[in-house]
């Protein structure tokens, strides 16, 4: 049977849900991470940082990319770094194989260092107890966090002279050893990243009073690395921007060289045709305004398709976009395809690339009211990461 008979039949008959498609190559569901992309976002990273180190940040499982296999591309691009929030995610990277340097900054109160020690992964520290903490290990390499402004983890201005001092005697005992000294912006505004910036230098020149020479000072994460040379200092942070992804509302990205990495799809499950004034979904917040079609995508918000986005997002079908309609439930949403000719086992993209014609994850954060950092890393797990070399 054509697809177009296929089409056909469905509206004749009304559904067709016990239709397959008769190539077995389109899955349920997929996120397709191009690490080419990640390569190539890492090359354009590196070449506006210079002559500043680059540190590809993978944390929460590189942002609902897949944690290895990016990881894994981005130091064969050169990425001379990567960075995690815990050492549970570096503990992973290590037994996967990747041996490159490592930085992992949030730790509860009863994390044992001495593993992480043991696998050379830098501790971030933020206060005198994980200092001691380390110290008490023994080899330790750490990086001291500061607080210059967001008012989270790291040391605050009126406590790091004193963590400055004691980290200067573990050093000189032999007990550890300061490789790094770093902070985190707030992208407020330029006048608070310049506030920060201040902060961040006079701590420093108190480090150093103190005896400290750290190889390596960072401050600058995508944004300021993009924006603000005078940010970069001795290594930049690169995460959202790793993706391919801006770091703030309107950035450019295609002129930064940087593409974006993630592109979610499905397969349509099931279409049905459907006279006027028909409930769609959950709660009958979407009725037809006259007869058309309806494709199920099985994607929902337990994949992390968000549910503020019900009524208002669209997805890519045959290289035509279409408004979801319905609430998105937690397995699948409904998609008004009008009387375009789709069948099941046609693909679905949610988000992607613009130039191919896909929704991007800016415009499903703006659907859902929050930011595209949000969209990708709550990707949920049951969605297979499939990396295209």
């Amino acid at each position: 049977m054509t697809r177009g008979a296929e089409a056909g039949r469905v509206r004749r008959s009304g559904v067709s849900e016990d239709a397959r498609p008769e190539s077995g190559d389109v899955p349920l569901r997929e996120a397709r991470i191009d690490l080419g992309a990640v390569r190539g976002n890492v090359a354009a990273l590196r070449a506006l940082a210079a002559p500043a180190r680059l540190m590809a940040v993978v944390k929460a499982d590189a942002y609902g990319h897949g944690a290895v296999p990016v990881a894994r591309a981005a130091v064969e691009a050169g990425a001379e770094w990567l960075g995690v929030a815990d050492l549970t995610e570096a503990m992973a990277l290590r037994e996967a194989g990747v041996r490159a340097p490592i930085l992992a900054w949030l730790h509860a109160a009863s994390t044992d260092f001495a593993p992480a020690v043991a696998a050379g992964v830098d501790l971030g520290i933020s206060t005198l107890d994980q200092l001691e903490r380390a110290g008490a290990v023994g080899d330790a390499v750490v990086q001291l966090k500061l607080d210059t402004g967001l008012s989270r983890n790291g040391f605050p201005p009126g406590e790091a002279p004193a963590a400055f001092a004691r980290a200067a005697e573990l050093e000189r005992a032999g007990r550890l050893r300061v490789r790094g000294i770093f902070s985190h912006l707030s992208n407020t505004s330029p006048a608070d990243d310049d506030a920060q910036l201040a902060r961040f230098t006079v701590l420093l020149e108190a480090a150093a009073a103190a005896g400290l020479e750290p190889e390596l000072r960072h401050l600058a994460a995508s944004e300021a690395a993009a924006a603000r040379p005078d940010l970069r200092f001795d290594l930049v942070r690169a995460g959202i921007g790793l993706y391919g992804l801006p770091s703030v509302d309107g950035q450019d990205v295609r002129a930064l060289g940087l593409r974006p990495v993630m592109e979610l799809a499905g397969s349509i499950a099931a279409v049905r045709r459907v006279p006027a004034g028909e409930g769609v979904s959950y709660g009958f917040t979407h009725r037809t305004e006259r007869e058309t079609t309806l494709a199920l995508v099985p994607l929902g918000y337990a994949d992390g398709v968000p549910r503020a986005a019900s009524n208002r997002a669209q997805v890519l079908i045959g290289g035509r976009r279409h408004p979801v309609v319905g609430r998105i439930a937690m397995d699948q949403f409904l998609v008004d395809v009008g009387d375009a000719e789709v069948a099941v086992g046609d693909r679905v993209v949610l988000w992607g690339d613009a130039e191919t014609g896909a929704p991007t994850t800016e415009d499903w954060a703006e659907w859902a009211g929050t930011i595209n950092y949000e969209i990708v890393a709550r990707l949920g797990a049951r969605v297979p990461r499939v990396p295209v070399p």
